[in-house]
């Protein structure tokens, strides 16, 4: 049977279905909160799929990618779930000390711009002049010079002004900056819930204008892939089972993270996770491919574009940020299928 600990500060911060003695303890980190496209993690622990491959796992929830990182890099955790940009420009300033990635979740990255029809703002070509709002470490705010130098916006004809997170939609709503930048499936149920209609927004997710990035990643440290390569796979392998639940019934995956924290929305959550799915999951390549791994040339690019953005000295070698030595056989990957069961 399994068993399960919660851990916290302010409310649930962590998880563990523990399995026997000896095996291996891993400490896994989120880059956020405990929300509805973490659900293949949570649901895999709760089923026991991380168990199956001897590991008792620990998830404990993040306060940004940049922080998971480094978790990962000091030792304190083992693996975790990160945006993959963030990871370049980690090894970027710490060759010697670089963190890899085994398991791409995120095939489309969720950085986008929003901005409402009542500025004016329709595409690209009317960001000249207007103020964009963001907080100084949101991903798609550092990567908007990709952006600008992609759909010929001249950068330094758009005023930048920071905020707290929690202020940004509320910001754009009262009319003090003309876009916000942000994670779509969070930007868009944040406007949303401030009564804002669909139809009166205006998206451009970063993927439709012809960038590379990709999205978040599963992490592992040195020493995991050093000393535990076989429970890397076992991680890898127990995530894609997860996964493949989550796509399979969606609101099972939002019921295993209420168990978590009770205090999710739950409806609101089901929509979060169905956006991350329908946009940065399931993808044209993934469907190819399946869930997982990258296209090498396109990560080539998407290191070029992320070190124009950040101003970045040096660049990272492609083959130290990801490794596909620790996925199952595509046929075990091509996931997008279980959303026809």
């Amino acid at each position: 049977m399994l068993k399960c600990t919660l851990l916290g500060l302010a409310g649930a911060a962590a998880v563990s279905f523990g399995a026997m003695a000896e095996d291996l303890a891993i400490k896994f980190t989120l880059d956020w909160k405990f929300q509805g496209p973490t659900s293949p993690f949570i649901l895999a622990n709760e089923r026991g799929y991380y168990a199956e491959e001897g590991l008792d796992v620990t998830i404990d929830q993040g306060q940004g990618s940049a922080g998971a990182v480094n978790r990962v890099a000091s030792g304190t955790y083992d693996m975790g779930f990160a945006d993959i940009n963030a990871l370049i420009e980690y090894n970027a300033n710490n060759p010697d000390l670089a963190i890899t990635s085994v398991m791409m979740m995120y095939d489309a990255p969720p950085f986008s711009l929003f901005s409402l029809k009542s500025t004016g703002i329709a595409g690209p070509d009317d960001l000249g002049g207007k103020v964009l709002g963001a907080p100084v470490f949101d991903a798609s705010y550092k990567l908007f010079p990709a952006f600008a130098a992609a759909t010929g916006v001249d950068e330094a004809a758009v005023e930048k002004q920071n905020m707290d997170p929690a202020l940004r939609e509320a910001m754009l709503v009262r009319g003090d900056v003309d876009f916000i930048s942000g994670h779509y499936f969070s930007s868009f149920l944040d406007l949303k819930a401030k009564g804002v209609s669909p139809e009166d927004m205006v998206v451009m997710l970063y993927a439709d204008f012809g960038l590379d990035f990709y999205g978040n990643s599963v992490i592992a440290s040195p020493a995991m892939l050093t000393d535990h390569p076989d429970k890397v796979a076992g991680f890898v392998r127990a995530t894609y089972k997860g996964l493949r639940d989550v796509l399979a019934d969606p609101a099972a995956g939002v019921a295993a993270v209420k168990k978590i924290d009770p205090l999710i929305d739950d409806a609101l959550e089901l929509e979060r996770l169905q956006l991350a799915i329908d946009t940065n999951i399931i993808t044209d390549y993934t469907k190819e491919n399946g869930v997982g791994d990258v296209d090498m040339d396109r990560l080539g690019r998407s290191i070029d574009q992320v070190a124009a953005s950040y101003g970045l000295t040096s660049k990272p070698a492609v083959e130290t940020l990801f490794t596909s030595d620790f996925l199952p056989p595509a046929e075990e990957r091509m996931v997008a299928d279980a959303m026809m069961q």
